[in-house]
C-alpha cells in the first residue's frame, strides 16, 4: 500500500505507550474506581468491559486507521480519504477544535494537580486535616488566579517544550520514560496499600461481586460502563487519529486498539487499589470527581504515616497523568497547525501557545473573577461548559461523523478501512461486520449523546 511520506515512531512500545498516554487521564482515576465500586464491583467491570469491547475499541481503531491510511492530522485526513466531489472534510474544523476546548479546561486541572504535588512535596499540607480544613485548602486555591495561572503556565511551558523537540526527538523520547514512571508509581502505591488495615475492607467495598447493586441500578450502571468505555479513550476529535498517522505498517491496528484499551483499564483499576484501602483505613467516605482528589484523598494522606511522601508520589502520578494527556494533545493541535498553514513546528508551537493560555483564562476565572457566570445551569461554572462542549457534544458527533466516513462510498470506504486495519501482523478485522458499524455503533454512540444531553438538562 503506496504511503505518503510521514514521520514514524521509532519503536512500536513508542506509539503504545504515546497512544496510551493520551488515553489515560484524571479521569481513570477520579471517575472510574468510584463508579466500580458504586454499581456491582466485579460484576460492574465485566459490564464496562463488554462496552470497551462493542464500543470503546471499535472507535479506536477506526480513529487509527483514518490516520495511518491519511498519514495526516484532521487538517487534512479527509481530503486525503474522501472520494472526489464529497465534502466530509467540513468536518474537519468543529473536530479539530476539540483539542482547543478540551485543553482550555485540561490544563486548569492539571495545574491544580501541581499544586497539590508541591503542596505535599515541600510540607504545605499539615498532618490530621479535617475534610473542612481540605475543602479550604481547595477553595484558596480557586480564588487565586495567580497562583492558579502560576501553576497552569508551568505544566503548558513543560508540555509544549517537549511537543517542540518534535515527534521523535521530543515526544517519543520524553512520554516514554513519563509513562514507565507513570506505572512504577501506580504499582508501588498498590503494593503500599496490601499493607494497609483497610485492604480487605477496601477491596470488598470495591471490587467483590455484588448483583444487588448492579439489579437496584441497573440503568444508571449501563449508562455509567458505557458512557465510561466511550469517554476514557479520548476518540473523536483526532487526538488518537494523529498517532495513527506516525504509527508503523508492522503490526493490525486491531492489535494496537486492544493493548491501548487494555493499559488504560489496568491503570484505572489499579488507581482503585491505591484509593479505596487507603479510605476505609482512615474511616473516610470514598468519593468521585474532585471531591477525591482535593479534599478525601488529601486528609487520607494527611492522616497517614510518612503521608507527605504518599501525598507527593500520588500527585505526581496524577500529574504525569495529566501531562501525558497534554502532550499528546498539544501534538495534534501543531500538526494540524503546520499541515494548514505549511509553517514551521516552532512558529506552530509559538501559536498554540498563546491560544491555549489565552483560551484557558475563561475556565481559570470561572472559579473567581467570573465565578457568577453559569452558562449551562445554577450549580455550574465556566469550566463545566468547555466540558459540555468536548465531552456531550464534539466527541460523540465527531465519532459518529469518523464511523460514517469509513462506511461511505463518498468517504473512505468500508474496503480500505477494511484492508488498512489488516495492514501488517496481528488479528484481522471481519469485512463482515459493516452492518454492526454502520448502523449499531453509531446508534450506540447517539444514545451516549442521548443520555448526556437529558443529564444535563433534564436529569
Amino acid at each position: 500500500m503506496e504511503r505518503k511520506p510521514r514521520e514514524i515512531f521509532k519503536t512500536r512500545l513508542g506509539f503504545l505507550l504515546i497512544a496510551a498516554g493520551c488515553a489515560v487521564g484524571i479521569g481513570n482515576v477520579w471517575r472510574f474506581p468510584f463508579i466500580v465500586g458504586q454499581y456491582g464491583g466485579a460484576y460492574f467491570v465485566l459490564l464496562y468491559l463488554f462496552f470497551l469491547v462493542t464500543l470503546g475499541i471499535p472507535l479506536l481503531t477506526v480513529e487509527l486507521a483514518i490516520g495511518r491510511a491519511s498519514r495526516s492530522s484532521m487538517a487534512y485526513c479527509y481530503e486525503e480519504l474522501e472520494q472526489a466531489g464529497s465534502r466530509w472534510h467540513i468536518n474537519k474544523w468543529w473536530q479539530f477544535s476539540g483539542n482547543y476546548f478540551l485543553m482550555a479546561f485540561y490544563v486548569v486541572v492539571a495545574g491544580w494537580m501541581l499544586y497539590y504535588f508541591l503542596s505535599f512535596a515541600f510540607g504545605e499540607i499539615p498532618t490530621n486535616i479535617t475534610r473542612d480544613e481540605a475543602a479550604q485548602t481547595f477553595g484558596n486555591l480557586l480564588s487565586s488566579p495567580v497562583v492558579m495561572f502560576a501553576c497552569v503556565l508551568a505544566t503548558v511551558v513543560f508540555s509544549f517544550a517537549i511537543v517542540a523537540l518534535g515527534v521523535i526527538k521530543g515526544v517519543e523520547r520524553y512520554t516514554k520514560p513519563l509513562m514507565v514512571v507513570l506505572i512504577l508509581l501506580l504499582a508501588f502505591m498498590a503494593c503500599r496499600s496490601f499493607n494497609l488495615d483497610g485492604f480487605a475492607e477496601g477491596m470488598k467495598f470495591y471490587l467483590e461481586p455484588d448483583f444487588s447493586k448492579l439489579e437496584n441500578n441497573l440503568g444508571q450502571a449501563i449508562w455509567a460502563a458505557m458512557g465510561q468505555a466511550f469517554f476514557t479513550l479520548s476518540v473523536g476529535f483526532g487526538a488518537i487519529a494523529i498517532f495513527g498517522s506516525y504509527m508503523s505498517d508492522r503490526h493490525k491496528i486491531l492489535n494496537e486498539a486492544i493493548f491501548i484499551a487494555s493499559f488504560d483499564t489496568i491503570i484505572a483499576l489499579l488507581a482503585g487499589v491505591v484509593i479505596f484501602p487507603a479510605c476505609f483505613t482512615y474511616g473516610i467516605n470514598p468519593d468521585a470527581g474532585p471531591n477525591l482528589l482535593f479534599l478525601t484523598m488529601t486528609v487520607v494522606f494527611s492522616n497517614m504515616s510518612f503521608g507527605s511522601l504518599w501525598g507527593t508520589l500520588f500527585f505526581l502520578f496524577m500529574l504525569i497523568a495529566a501531562v501525558s494527556t497534554m502532550i499528546a494533545v498539544f501534538e495534534s493541535s501543531i500538526a494540524g497547525t503546520i499541515e494548514l498553514f505549511k509553517i514551521s513546528r516552532f512558529k506552530a508551537v509559538i501559536i498554540n501557545f498563546f491560544v491555549i493560555i489565552l483560551m484557558c483564562l475563561l475556565p481559570m476565572f470561572g472559579f473567581n473573577i467570573l465565578s457568577d457566570v453559569h452558562i449551562l445551569n445554577a450549580n455550574s461554572g465556566i469550566l463545566d461548559f468547555f466540558d459540555f462542549l468536548v465531552s456531550n457534544n464534539i466527541m460523540p458527533i465527531g465519532s459518529i461523523v469518523f464511523v460514517l466516513f469509513v462506511c461511505a462510498k463518498s468517504g473512505m470506504t468500508w474496503k480500505r478501512y477494511i484492508d488498512e486495519c489488516n495492514v501488517g501482523k496481528g488479528f484481522n478485522m471481519s469485512e463482515k461486520l459493516f452492518f454492526y458499524y454502520r448502523y449499531i455503533l453509531t446508534s450506540i454512540v447517539v444514545v451516549v449523546l442521548a443520555i448526556g444531553y437529558y443529564k444535563i438538562f433534564i436529569g
